[in-house]
């Protein structure tokens, strides 16, 4: 599976590491940037991922900032996307269970490089429940129908 993964200056070492991470794993990771440390503005990278994953190019993606909170708020203004701003592996579990989280978001500045390794694990091997919770899903579709207007 091909996974969309991008940050801004505050991921990037996080973002690197989980590149590795993945590869070992048997994913391939479409880097989509930022690619040094340099100060960069947050949305023009999560827009990346976000997008490819609302088209349906990408079935999952990770986004990385330094809290995770604006690369969170960018993802969700894409219809399909259900980006998930996780510090914990409770709510990693959760997020995929419930929600059928297509977005990870991650803090950089938040958690350590083996939490995150141990989140992205268990954010991509954790199945969508389904049954109650597809019908919440589908009552967030209808919210989208009607705003997004796609």
């Amino acid at each position: 599976m091909q996974i969309g993964l991008a940050c801004d200056h505050a991921g990037f070492e996080l973002k690197e590491e989980l590149k590795a991470f993945l590869k070992t794993r048997g994913y391939e990771p479409m880097d989509m940037g930022t690619f040094d440390e340099e100060s960069v503005d947050y949305p023009d990278f999560g827009i990346q991922v976000a997008e490819k994953v609302s088209q349906g190019v990408l079935k999952r993606g990770i986004l990385i900032c330094g809290t995770g909170i604006g690369m969170s708020i960018v993802a969700n203004k894409f219809r399909g996307v259900r980006a998930s701003l996780v510090n914990d592996l409770y709510s990693a579990r959760l997020s995929r269970e419930h929600t059928d989280s297509n977005v990870l978001v991650l803090g950089g500045r938040m958690i350590g490089k083996e939490l995150a390794k141990e989140i992205v694990r268990t954010w991509l091997e954790t199945p969508f429940e389904g049954g109650r919770h597809q019908r919440r899903l589908e009552k967030i579709e209808a919210i989208e129908r009607r705003n997004f207007k796609l």
